[in-house]
């Protein structure tokens, strides 16, 4: 029996209202469509950018623990999506048994992968270049907002999504990713890349995303060693961080679900 429900996963600097395009989308073919906010961010993106305490203090396993809760208090699996930082999510659940399949779209690492390209770096300055940050948090301004979500769209375009979807993302959060592969031990970002019972996995990577770049997302692919688990990965020419929103994004609507169906 094939799974009829979708979880998507949104990421960091945006809300669940950055799927509202991909939910109405699944909504039309007959799918009961769920975009799960982070604790606290069930409010507007309006009111994260008047008041971002609800994105200071939320944790990844807070995020994790909400996540599991509601897809195990579901009847039977779901599809699992994930943008971004949902990327890392999605894969966190389904190592831990979550889930018919998962695809990550953009993906962030999960711990262990350790290729950070030089866009990437320049993405995130704004968040790693004041340690301060870390208690923090950190808004894009339109400009960096472009250079890492948005590099490939017309600017008028890029600034309706800016307006539209914009929100700090957790210093915290992001300092922790970032030091995850020198810290001692196993971090929020950890999975376990020889789980045999994992569902499958599909990467998918745009090539002129600066934030998270293919490379980052083949990297993350080749962790995983387990040979009784599918793991594959699609590369979108021309496509910025920002694919749930770009122009076209209904053909990564739909090879997603297609081979979440195939493989679910």
């Amino acid at each position: 029996m094939k799974p009829d429900t979708i979880v998507l996963i949104h990421g960091f600097w945006v809300t669940p209202r950055s799927w509202e395009h991909w939910k109405a989308r699944y909504e039309a073919r007959g799918f009961r469509v769920l975009t799960p906010a982070y604790p606290g961010f069930e409010v507007e993106v309006e009111a994260l950018n008047a008041d971002p305490a609800p994105i200071e203090n939320v944790t990844v396993p807070q995020i994790i623990e909400s996540l599991e809760t509601l897809v195990g208090g579901l009847d039977t699996p779901p599809i699992l999506m994930g943008h971004s930082a949902g990327g890392v999510f999605t894969q966190i659940l389904l190592d831990h048994g979550y889930g018919a399949c998962g695809v990550a779209i953009n993906s962030a690492p999960t711990e262990g992968v350790q290729v950070i390209p030089i866009s990437q770096l320049r993405a995130t300055f704004p968040v790693l270049k004041n340690p301060a940050n870390r208690h923090r948090a950190v808004g894009f301004t339109f400009d960096q907002w472009r250079y890492a979500f948005t590099n490939t769209f017309p600017e008028d375009e890029a600034r309706a999504t800016y307006e539209r979807y914009h929100i700090p993302a957790s210093g915290h959060i992001f300092w922790g990713s970032a030091l995850a592969n020198i810290h001692p031990g196993k971090d929020d970002n950890w999975v376990n890349y020889h789980n045999d019972d994992r569902a499958p996995l599909l990467f998918i990577s745009g090539e002129l995303d600066n934030l998270m770049p293919p490379k980052v997302q083949r990297s993350n692919a080749r962790h995983y060693k387990s040979a009784k688990t599918i793991t594959e990965i699609i590369e979108y020419e021309g496509r910025a961080h920002l694919m749930p929103a770009e122009r076209g994004w209904e053909e990564i609507a739909d090879t997603a679900l297609e081979w979440a169906l195939d493989h679910a």
